[in-house]
């Protein structure tokens, strides 16, 4: 069973490592979705939605929202901030019952990248 809960965040960055429109400083309207898999637990729940909305807010956008994000995260594309989020939750959200399964950061309506964990070598920091 999949659980889903959405989250929006405004904030600042420029791709200093692109060529183009991005590499100049502008914002978005950025929507997170985090999903956890799992099974309910005896009160039948994956998660209280109350608890993973405190943990996202603690360990996300308590840090990105209205933030330049540079600051944060070196070359901040959707894909990076993707990475970034997946290891800001992985662990807080680890229950005997449930995993993180997925992590969506979408910078427009139409434009967002889906992360399930893979590849965490690559560079984000």
């Amino acid at each position: 069973m999949l659980l889903v809960k959405e989250f929006k965040f405004d904030a600042a960055h420029n791709l200093i490592s692109y060529k183009g429109k991005c590499e100049r400083l502008h914002g978005h309207t950025y929507r997170l979705v985090v999903v956890l898999e799992g099974v309910p637990d005896e009160e039948g729940m994956v998660m209280d939605f109350l608890e993973l909305k405190n943990i996202v807010n603690e360990k996300v956008l308590s840090k990105l929202d209205h933030s330049y994000i540079n600051d944060i995260i070196e070359q901040p594309s959707a894909e990076n901030i993707a990475v970034w989020v997946w290891r800001q939750l992985e662990e807080s959200v680890k229950r005997e019952n449930c995993r993180l399964y997925e992590v969506q950061v979408w910078e427009t309506e139409t434009s967002g990248v889906v992360y399930r964990g893979e590849g965490l070598e690559r560079r984000s920091e």
